[in-house]
């Protein structure tokens, strides 16, 4: 019975998320406003309210984040979405931490070396954007870390992979800001980069929720 909810959850998260790929091909904003609240509350919706609270409120956060994300060009939105998700991706650290993972350097340098380049550029580029981006960066660069442990130190292929797709998705977001101006290719990009935000937080959100 839990199985076949949190494959109900996830096949109505994937429809969500497609739909709103699709919009932000076309840049069709309305079908975005439609669609894009509705892919967190879809994975949700298969989680236990009363084992699941930490990633609940980490989701709900997520949404938020979602609705004010859904113009990637307005800055205000966009800081606020960042703190948002500062909050969920603060929920996903502490549930990976519960379940024992732990930073080592190889996982380490990578990615906040990734961090550090991005929030340079950012600074020299998007300085009225960059101090909250920069601190988003932090708290996704720690999570990504920790959801990086190997299958043969304990870890799981879900959050291995999830962790990298939501680093790809927000590095995609700041190459996206910084280097596109011609509209089919950042709405190319866009697409791209909610295609890895949703498979990122469907493998994440589901192996947390069996942790």
């Amino acid at each position: 019975m839990v199985v076949g909810r949190i494959r109900r959850a996830r096949a109505a998260a994937l429809v969500a998320g497609a739909v709103t790929v699709v919009g932000a091909a076309a840049g069709s904003m309305p079908v975005q406003r439609m669609a894009k609240p509705l892919i967190v509350p879809a994975l949700a919706s298969g989680l236990d309210p009363a084992r699941d609270r930490v990633l609940l409120a980490g989701l709900a956060a997520a949404t938020v984040g979602d609705v004010l994300l859904i113009d990637p060009d307005d800055d205000s939105a966009l800081e606020w979405g960042a703190r948002a998700f500062a909050v969920m991706q603060g929920s996903y650290t502490y549930l990976l931490l519960r379940r024992g993972a732990r930073p080592t350097l190889l996982d380490a340098v990578p990615r906040y070396a990734g961090w550090a380049v991005a929030s340079t550029l950012l600074a020299g580029r998007q300085p009225a954007v960059a101090s909250t981006l920069t601190g988003y960066g932090a708290v996704l660069a720690t999570t990504s870390t920790l959801s990086a442990r190997s299958v043969s130190r304990g870890g799981d292929r879900r959050l291995i992979i999830g962790g990298v797709l939501f680093t790809v998705s927000d590095a995609l977001i700041v190459f996206r800001r910084l280097f596109l101006t011609e509209d089919r290719r950042r709405r190319a990009a866009e697409a791209v980069i909610l295609s890895t935000y949703v498979a990122a937080q469907v493998l994440l959100v589901e192996a947390l929720a069996s942790g």
